[in-house]
């Protein structure tokens, strides 16, 4: 019975057809609701995919209450490089988008975050934490140090975003040695900090950043206009070093 099982289960990936579920919702969220593309895109068979996913680990969340061995049973991804795979690929896949020379430079072991995404049915609740868990093992059995990634605004245009994007700027800008930089530089700073309305601009940061402030996290200098995501980018980094033990269990596995 479904009250026997935990609701979710999350691990990486195992086989190329989890992959694929992984990918198919990926074109889900990233493609038919927020009006992406990109080159690799398959649009006939559904697949959000990209040269890169050869090299990262896939870490997905299970609902165990849905079909055994349908692609509704993986209703959250992430996907995670380590820098050995970074090597492999020749580069980060937000190095496209951000000069990360201060995170090479510092000799710490890096773990890039990217296509995190959960079906609809399943945002607002647990299931976040339960990818949140599998990441912080991850992190542990590979010893990272840095976690680092871009996240993403809807829309290409960083005046209409220019609340959060200045409260981003003014209170959570990352330390010099951490500081990343866009390389098709777009500011930040489009409003003073006098004129920011803290209340507006939350409501207007996507969860997944908010997520990642309340663990610590930093954003870099400048954002990145992804016109083929349809998107404004931030880069976000996260010290490991510098998080408390409240911060630290924002991300510990949950039981529900």
């Amino acid at each position: 019975m479904h009250s026997e099982l935990p609701r979710y289960v999350a691990r990486l990936a195992q086989s190329r057809a989890e992959v694929t579920a992984a990918q198919r919702l990926r074109y889900d969220v990233f493609i038919r609701e927020l009006g992406g593309d990109g080159v690799l895109v398959d649009h006939a068979a559904g697949l959000e995919r990209d040269r890169f996913d050869a090299y990262f680990d896939h870490l997905i969340l299970l609902d165990t209450h849905a079909p055994a061995g349908t692609d509704l049973s993986v209703v959250g991804v992430y996907r995670v490089l380590r820098s050995d795979q970074a090597k492999a690929a020749g580069q980060f896949y937000s190095e496209d988008e951000y000069d990360l020379a201060p995170l090479r430079a510092s000799g710490r072991r890096l773990l890039e975050l990217g296509r995190s995404c959960l079906h609809p049915d399943h945002r607002g609740g647990t299931a976040m934490v339960h990818l949140w868990g599998a990441l912080a093992e991850y992190v542990q059995e590979h010893g990272i140090e840095i976690l680092f990634g871009v996240a993403s605004f809807h829309g290409t245009d960083p005046q209409a975003l220019a609340q959060p994007l200045s409260l981003l700027r003014a209170r959570h800008l990352a330390p010099p040695e951490l500081r990343v930089r866009a390389r098709s530089y777009h500011p930040m700073d489009l409003l003073p900090e006098d004129r920011i309305d803290r209340r507006r601009a939350m409501v207007e940061t996507p969860a997944l950043i908010k997520a990642y402030l309340r663990m610590g996290g930093f954003v870099g200098d400048g954002v990145f206009v992804d016109t083929q995501f349809n998107t404004t980018d931030v880069c976000l980094v996260m010290d490991t070093a510098r998080m408390n033990q409240r911060q630290r269990s924002l991300y510990q596995r949950s039981d529900a």
